[in-house]
């Protein structure tokens, strides 16, 4: 397989929440071409045993692989946790950047006191793999995890202020606030369309850490020190593609974009 500088970016999700990612890597990259899988038929991917888990990232991959990409981008913190080395693996030699090794870097860098708060889905916590990834920076940071379960489907339905998504989110982060966290990281993609809320429930002092803008830095870095910048001044816009209810994923974009987007694409898994 041959890569150039004009190749694609490749990310992935299971389901919308990715498109956090596209947005802030088209923010910080905006002539790079970006071909986006949503595996919306088989969305959450948090509730799901890791063995599922690892044969989604694999189709998945392989999906995006058709396209050639120059990289690919795990936007799905569970699959970033879980299954890394599937991707890798499917993904022979393009370079592989998960949102949560990149969120965890930042929010090293921002904690002050030392104690930072993870909110992810299920199998993401779980795994642990934020303390291993934060600790493996500094030791000393102590970090304490809450599943979220119920924020994703408040998301993908659009309710980024709703009194009932409110109330289940000041129930989740009690108890991290109570740890006295400076800093809390959005450890599913999902999430950032909810950052308003959370961080008006979060307060001021709290320092929140949005692993898609962390992972569109990482992304442009990288790119740049392999010399495969896209160098075009044309702005372009993403190729979408999901696994169920394209019509449905095509509103929502409007919500997570911000603006109108072409036909999304059909594909099976």
């Amino acid at each position: 397989m041959t890569i150039s500088a004009s190749s694609p970016i490749g990310i992935f999700d299971s389901g919308i929440g990715g498109l956090t990612v596209v947005k802030a890597v088209q923010a910080l990259l905006p002539s790079e071409r970006i071909i986006y899988f949503g595996d919306t038929a088989r969305v959450p991917y948090g509730s799901k045993s890791q063995v599922t888990i690892r044969r989604y990232a694999q189709d998945d991959t392989g999906i995006l692989m058709k396209y050639q990409p120059k990289m690919i981008i795990v936007a799905c913190n569970t699959v970033s946790a879980l299954a890394l080395d599937i991707v890798e693996q499917v993904g022979k030699g393009v370079p592989v950047l998960g949102v949560l090794a990149a969120g965890a870097e930042l929010a090293v860098r921002h904690s002050r006191n030392s104690h930072i708060g993870i909110i992810g889905t299920q199998a993401t916590t779980l795994s642990n793999a934020y303390s291993f990834a934060i600790n493996a920076i500094d030791p000393d940071i102590e970090v304490f995890s809450t599943a979220c379960p119920l924020l994703v489907p408040f998301a993908e339905e659009g309710f980024i202020n709703h009194p009932a998504a409110r109330m289940i989110a000041q129930e989740y982060l009690a108890e991290l606030l109570a740890r006295k966290i400076d800093t809390l990281v959005l450890g599913c993609t999902h999430y950032p369309i909810l950052k308003e809320m959370i961080g008006d429930i979060a307060g001021p002092d709290i320092h929140i850490i949005d692993s898609a803008e962390a992972v569109a830095a990482k992304a442009g870095q990288t790119l740049a020190e392999n010399g495969l910048l896209n160098d075009s001044e044309i702005p372009v816009s993403p190729h979408l593609l999901v696994s169920d209810l394209p019509q449905k994923f095509k509103t929502l974009c409007r919500l997570f974009l911000g603006n109108d987007i072409p036909d999304v694409e059909l594909v099976e898994v």
